[in-house]
């Protein structure tokens, strides 16, 4: 009799083999895509070097233009504005960080947009670029002292900050903290030291500092973790709002500014394009644009220092001396290339605290690791008391025999 062959069923689920080979490819692609999404940041002194890189060029470059292309500081904002603008947005747009930052559909369209602790702190960010600027372009001021007089500011503010905000600062950040202050300090008890400052040049400070509390409150409340993506939102949310709200805000005052600020900030965003010739000659164009882009890299790298996981007396201390030792570098250009000033010995002497300060914020991490956590001191344990009924029980040998 014939055997009846019926023909092969539709096979139901997947085998072991292909079940096993299905979960590998999807691991592989989570893997990939989790690890395109997180953001690993270099170390925090690679972004101190960028930024003492961008920063001693950008203060020389901002004095050179103020004193010998006789350019008013406030006449210098618009286009160095202007060229800070387009670099943060080439920047963002290269490193692809626009997806990072929240989001909100306007008209159909979906676009970055920033938090309302974001947009303040980037309105902070905007006051912190030209009152920078301009600090430079006081005459008779010393670039040494007047950072000295800015960055000291902000290093009494970092401990309050991290006071407010419940955080533990570790001993190498005061060991820095206090070699900062102390290098201020040696500008004013070292030495002949100018105390010549007006009016403008107090509340061009004033501003600064109260901008740069602002800043460390929020970032110490919502990006300065382990969450590095959190830190990249924050980051590009403040970049997209701070230097468009300078050029809204430099574009008002110049509509509607008066007396010699406004007058000086009108000719800024008219001279260089209307007319070439002194003072906006060819060349100073191209060094007002440079400047900006050097300007966008300070904030950039400062940004970038500040968030930090670590603590702000911590974080601040690295982004003050980095940008300290970069007005030292353009000083001594100033003095070698065109014949300005040589920097006092009280205003070296508080640079070689700093350096000291750079080698306790470089060493003590190290340490710390080295040392370990603190051993725990060992407790003998006590002799749990027993019942009298079980006193002989317990003293008697124990027979084994069966």
């Amino acid at each position: 009799m014939e055997r009846e062959t019926t023909p092969p069923r539709p096979r139901e689920g997947l085998s072991r083999i292909e079940i096993f080979a299905l979960s590998v490819t999807l691991r592989h692609y989570a893997k990939v895509n989790s690890s395109s999404s997180e953001q690993h940041y270099p170390s925090i002194w690679w972004f101190a070097f960028g930024y003492f890189a961008c920063y001693a060029p950008y203060s020389s470059l901002t004095k050179y233009l103020s004193k010998y292309c006789h350019i008013a500081g406030n006449e210098l904002l618009p286009l160095t504005g202007f060229a800070s603008l387009v670099t943060m947005v080439v920047f963002l747009t290269a490193m692809g960080w626009w997806k990072h930052a929240g989001h909100r559909t306007v008209l159909g369209v979906r676009i970055p947009f920033p938090s309302i602790w974001t947009f303040l702190s980037g309105l902070g960010s905007a006051a912190v670029i030209p009152t920078t600027t301009l600090a430079y372009t006081f005459r008779g001021v010393s670039i040494v002292f007047m950072m000295l007089l800015m960055r000291g500011g902000v290093l009494i503010i970092a401990p309050i900050t991290d006071f407010f905000s419940g955080r533990k600062v570790k001993w190498y950040s005061w060991v820095a903290l206090a070699l900062s202050i102390a290098s201020l300090l040696s500008a004013f008890f070292l030495g002949s030291v100018s105390y010549d400052i007006t009016l403008v040049a107090l509340v061009n400070l004033a501003i600064y500092l109260g901008a740069y509390f602002l800043r460390l409150r929020f970032m110490t409340r919502l990006a300065k973790s382990d969450d590095e993506s959190a830190r990249t939102r924050y980051f590009v949310e403040e970049m997209m709002v701070s230097t468009p709200a300078l050029m809204i805000a430099l574009a008002v005052m110049a509509l509607f500014g008066i007396g010699q600020m406004g007058e000086e900030l009108a000719h800024g965003f008219v001279e260089p394009v209307a007319h070439a010739g002194s003072p906006w000659t060819l060349a100073a164009v191209g060094l007002a644009v440079l400047v900006g882009v050097l300007s966008s890299g300070t904030g950039i790298f400062g940004g970038l220092i500040l968030l930090d996981k670590r603590e702000n007396t911590f974080c601040v201390p690295v982004n003050r001396v980095s940008s300290l030792l970069a007005g030292v570098v353009a000083t001594y250009g100033l003095w070698l290339f065109l014949g300005e000033k040589r920097p006092p010995a009280n205003e070296l002497i508080g640079v070689g605290l700093l350096l000291i300060a750079i080698v306790a914020l470089s060493v003590g991490p190290t340490i710390d690791k080295r040392r370990g956590p603190p051993a725990a001191k060992e407790i003998e344990p006590r002799p749990v008391p027993r019942p009298a009924s079980d006193s002989v029980a317990a003293t008697a040998p124990c027979d084994t025999a069966g």
